[in-house]
């Protein structure tokens, strides 16, 4: 497997990031909306085992390949899994051209300061030498900003590059996600302390300390053209956040240079009871939508 090759389709290709890693807490409600009650299954595994058929699901359409899709997050669980006989990652790259990343953190703590950050993660340096294994190329971890708070957004923005250094030390790239809440009343303000805040620590990396960043759709476009811009940011990501495709895809497109990273707005409208012919028509056109709104920017 060429790091290289994959470095470069992520920094430079065209298309976006697919997020299939619903954890522990969100499945019940990604396979809810898949249209599988929480009656289907009875125990944890059984549920993950779902899960898991979801995501081969949506990895084997004809339409999820490195043609539009530059990489994909998974979870744990997926990583550990193969998908048509073969470990996950690599299925992923060799046969789909799609660059594999894994979610890392263990969820979030309380709100203080305006701001959750994430739960101590202990669990790093046995995870990271597995993740280097099985062939990953990055890592992604999601804290939440939920108010315009300078003293907490900058200890969010801290701890998000102290973690993400850790993984660097592994040869692994981090993605950054400290996620701003769309239903904040100051937004904006909130969004101009985080580009603050997230310079304060670009200047500090080294070098060949290289670092993604996934951020909330901002309401002012292109306020994160100074973060794109920078030689330690190998690319921005977009999460949906909470708005609608329809939405999410409008705000991606006013902004250069970011493209989609997308959960829920990814499998909105795919259904278990769908037709392979129904489910790869439908998710086609949603990555066509995505991959549109990714490269208009």
């Amino acid at each position: 497997m060429s790091n290289q090759e994959q470095a470069a389709q992520v920094r430079d290709g065209n298309g976006f990031i697919a997020a299939l890693d619903q954890s522990g807490g969100s499945t019940p409600k990604a396979l809810a909306a898949y249209g599988v009650s929480p009656d289907a299954y009875s125990n944890d595994d059984e549920m993950f085992d779902l899960i898991h058929d979801m995501r081969s699901r949506i990895v084997n359409a004809p339409s999820f390949t490195g043609d539009k899709i530059v990489g994909a997050i998974l979870f744990e669980m997926t990583m550990d899994r193969d998908i048509n006989g073969k470990p996950s990652p690599l299925y992923l790259w060799e046969d789909r051209r799609v660059v594999p990343f894994l979610k890392i953190d263990k969820g979030l703590m309380d709100e203080a300061d305006g701001v959750q950050l994430m739960k101590p993660m202990d669990h790093l340096d046995r995870l990271l030498p597995h993740a280097v294994e099985k062939g990953i190329f990055g890592t992604k971890m999601r804290s939440v900003i939920n108010a315009a708070s300078a003293t907490g957004i900058a200890t969010n923005v801290a701890q998000q590059f102290e973690v993400g250094k850790q993984v660097i030390r592994h040869g692994l790239v981090p993605i950054l996600e400290p996620e701003i809440n769309i239903h904040m009343a100051d937004k904006a303000q909130a969004e101009e302390m985080l580009r603050d805040a997230i310079l304060a620590e670009l200047n500090k990396l080294g070098p060949n300390e290289v670092i993604m960043l996934k951020l909330t759709l901002p309401e002012q476009e292109n306020i994160y053209q100074p973060l794109i811009d920078h030689p330690n940011v190998m690319r921005i990501v977009a999460l949906s956040g909470g708005y609608t495709r329809e939405e999410a895809n409008a705000r991606l497109a006013r902004n250069r240079g970011i493209i989609a990273s997308f959960s829920r707005a990814l499998t909105e409208g795919l259904s278990a009871k769908q037709s392979d012919a129904d489910f790869n028509a439908t998710l086609g056109t949603t990555i066509d939508d995505v991959f549109a709104a990714s490269v208009a920017g």
